[in-house]
């Protein structure tokens, strides 16, 4: 091949890189963007978006006072009464508080030994730190994410199998999401 025909392809594939998680980036923005103004129903681009941003602050804001708070609880003890609805309610309100309310899950994040002899290791983030309620002391539970998804498994470990990170629990997540392909930032510690 011609050293120009090949510098050629090397542009495009570097072009590649440079324009396709840009655009898809960009892409997901606007979809998700439009998405929220068509709740609205209104044809302001970014009112949907700035409406629900500004309603789940008046939500938070009023969920910490004294006078709102006890409404939240009834309607939230309605909701952890019924049989079907109590399951997806309480699984997506610790979803949601292991990411960002006052007691995060996953801050620590685990490197685990899946064989007696070290060999093969897994990241992962301790989500349980004391299992004595299922019966299994010394065990942990440690979640592992799945690459390029937004799904993944929990496994009950032994405590002596993992070796915990001194290492920002996002820079692991954002490893592990990535597939191995990201870099982490080691000057950025365990926060």
């Amino acid at each position: 091949m011609d050293k120009s025909k090949f510098q050629l392809v090397k542009y495009f594939f570097r072009g590649l890189l440079l324009v396709v998680p840009l655009a898809l980036t960009l892409y997901i923005i606007v979809l998700a963007i439009r998405w929220l103004d068509g709740l609205i129903g209104l044809d302001i681009p970014g009112l949907g978006l700035l409406t629900i941003l500004a309603a789940i602050t008046i939500f938070g804001y009023l969920g910490s006072t004294l006078l709102a708070q006890p409404i939240f609880n009834f309607f939230e003890s309605i909701m952890v009464r019924l049989p079907l609805v109590r399951i997806i309610y309480t699984s997506l309100r610790d979803l949601v508080s292991a990411f960002v309310g006052d007691h995060k899950k996953f801050d620590q994040p685990v490197l685990v030994n899946l064989l007696k002899e070290g060999t093969v290791k897994r990241v992962g983030f301790v989500t349980q730190q004391d299992l004595e309620f299922l019966g299994i002391a010394g065990f942990v539970a440690v979640y592992f994410p799945h690459s390029y998804n937004f799904s993944g498994n929990l496994l009950l470990v032994p405590k002596d199998h993992i070796t915990l990170l001194n290492i920002s629990s996002t820079e692991v997540m954002k490893f592990v999401v990535s597939g191995g392909v990201s870099d982490i930032e080691v000057s950025k510690k365990a926060e």
